[in-house]
């Protein structure tokens, strides 16, 4: 009996299928059309797995590792045969935990706890095992089980993380992924086989190890194990501060909310953060020398509000502080640069007018009187009123704006005279051993609050435009965070459970016929896990009032 056939349309093209026929076997069929690796299809507007079959006429879009969601699914899957080979490697009995923290370089930082020896060659026979399970083409399976079931299932498999998180869990289903016998939980969508992961490096560093994995922009390539060390230490640290306060995962997190006082979380978190304020300020009036202090960060990083509760500490430290934005510096908007698409290039440092930035803070720094323009966004040109300003013994600047490490910005000034501060939200929780929060995730939450709030723009708009901005960082942050004298980590523990409150709704209204639909719907199963707290559990002067609203300070 002959199977019924289907029509499938891949952009312009048209091609019957048999009823049952794999996407996968579809992919196949028209990868050499694609740059990059397929790992998952858009089936009549809905993401899929490329294991699941075709069941009636559809319109198909394909997915690579060098889009987004493509990308994402390559490294989620990774981590997978990552773990699974760690225990090939070193027996199940003799290891606790298997840790994903952060990210480091361009892969993720992990640890492994237990009784086994973290060396070069067991590290080698790990990254062996696993060009092993590539060449196997070992399948990764899927099977969907009830809630209950798979909080047993991980209390017997030891994984108290997952088994903690699952007790949260709202839907009465949840997807295991296994490879072979060893079965785990991830959050989102997996490749079908190991065979589409052929592209990683494992790197010892500092108590664990790193596994390198591509770019999006290069699919393909490795990159070199660049580490960050000055970054590291302040991820590692927050991580051990949330240890210590046994809140290491979302479900820890959501049994200090449900189960003690959820008060006495957020005030000690942003005890934390005021004492380490108090601390840079503490090293800024060590040295009189010091008369800029430079403060950079990506976007939704709370450089507004750090910068005013700085202030506050400089004051308490005898210093009088004066804010100064480079964003007043941009050169006229006909003299404003293009980018590829000839849109107006804000985010480059030619859009600033560095020679006048450098010649009003050279006759500040020697004691004289300046008058520091004021840019109007609307005429696109600096304007100058009545703003002066002139350094006393005990005045400081206090410089925000994106390219303040890059010494390009402040190239005519001694040293001695500048201290850098990087700022930005690296989340410290994650949602269990295995599934890390992408720092650019809870910025992402941050910004789609903020625009809805500030600037009326909706979560598809804010979402629309994050590639730009998440390039634009690329380009003029990150490469120069490591300048930095201080970096303060803006993230709050518990953040994610007041946003989720104040997001939801705002993801809930893109349309699934939008092309924003598929991430929103990512970030709302992500918010998912989490249980709420109102925010009138929120200090006025704590960073996240920047976004949220309602704080003391005017930004």
């Amino acid at each position: 009996m002959n199977k019924e056939m289907y029509r499938v349309q891949v952009g312009e093209e048209l091609r019957r299928y048999e009823a049952g026929t794999p996407y996968r076997k579809i992919a196949g069929d028209y990868q050499e059309q694609y740059e990059n690796d397929i790992v998952l299809v858009v089936v009549n507007g809905r993401l899929q797995e490329l294991f699941k079959t075709l069941k009636s006429d559809c319109i198909l879009r394909f997915i690579t590792t060098g889009d987004t969601i493509g990308h994402k699914t390559y490294k989620r899957s990774m981590s997978l045969m990552m773990v699974k080979a760690v225990y090939d490697v070193a027996h199940h009995n003799s290891i606790d935990k298997v840790r994903i923290h952060y990210s480091v370089s361009k892969g993720y930082y992990c640890t492994i706890e237990g009784q086994i020896a973290l060396t070069q060659e067991f590290l080698e026979r790990v990254e062996a095992r696993m060009h092993e399970m590539v060449e196997m083409d070992m399948p990764i399976n899927k099977r969907t089980i009830h809630t209950d079931e798979a909080t047993l299932l991980f209390g017997q498999h030891g994984m108290y993380d997952k088994e903690r998180l699952f007790k949260y869990r709202r839907v009465s289903k949840v997807n295991i992924y296994s490879m072979n016998e060893f079965e785990d939980y991830y959050y989102g969508y997996m490749v079908p086989s190991a065979g589409y992961l052929g592209y990683f490096k494992l790197y010892l560093y500092d108590e664990g190890f790193v596994l390198q994995m591509p770019e999006q922009s290069a699919p393909k390539i490795v990159p070199p194990f660049l580490p960050q060390n000055k970054l590291f230490h302040v991820l590692q640290e927050s991580t051990r501060w949330g240890d210590m306060q046994g809140i290491e995962t979302v479900g820890a997190l959501n049994d200090k909310i449900t189960k003690s006082d959820v008060h006495q979380v957020v005030l000690v978190q942003e005890a934390l953060q005021e004492k380490k304020i108090a601390e840079i300020a503490t090293q800024i009036a060590a040295r009189p020398e010091l008369k800029f202090i430079l403060i950079a960060g990506p976007s939704s990083s709370g450089k507004t509000t750090f910068s005013h509760r700085l202030s506050v500490q400089l004051r308490a430290n005898g210093l009088t502080p004066h804010p100064i934005a480079v964003d007043n510096y941009f050169v006229e908007r006909e003299d404003t640069p293009k980018d590829e698409t000839g849109a107006y290039d804000y985010e480059c440092l030619r859009a600033v007018d560095v020679e006048l930035f450098n010649r009003h803070l050279q006759k500040l720094l020697a004691g004289e009187e300046v008058v520091i323009p004021t840019f109007n966004f609307v005429t696109g040109h600096k304007e100058y009123g009545i703003q002066t300003k002139k350094l006393g013994p005990n005045d400081v600047l206090v410089i925000e704006g994106i390219h303040c490490l890059n010494p390009e910005l402040t190239f005519s000034l001694p040293d001695e005279n500048k201290f850098k501060i990087y700022i930005s939200a690296l989340t410290q929780l994650n949602i269990d051993e295995h599934n890390r929060i992408p720092t650019t995730d809870g910025r992402l939450l941050r910004r789609i609050v903020r625009d809805a709030r500030t600037r009326g723009a909706s979560a598809q708009k804010t979402i629309r435009m994050w590639p730009s901005v998440r390039r634009g960082e690329e380009r003029n942050i990150f490469p120069y965070q490591e300048e930095a004298d201080v970096m303060f980590n803006s993230a709050l523990i518990y953040e994610l459970a007041v946003l989720k409150i104040y997001v939801e709704p705002l993801l809930f209204g893109i349309d699934k016929d939008c092309p924003e639909y598929l991430e929103a719907k990512r970030l709302l199963k992500f918010l998912d896990y989490f249980v709420g707290i109102g925010s009138e559990n929120v200090p006025t002067n704590s960073l996240l009032r920047e976004f949220i609203g309602g704080g003391c300070f005017h930004v």
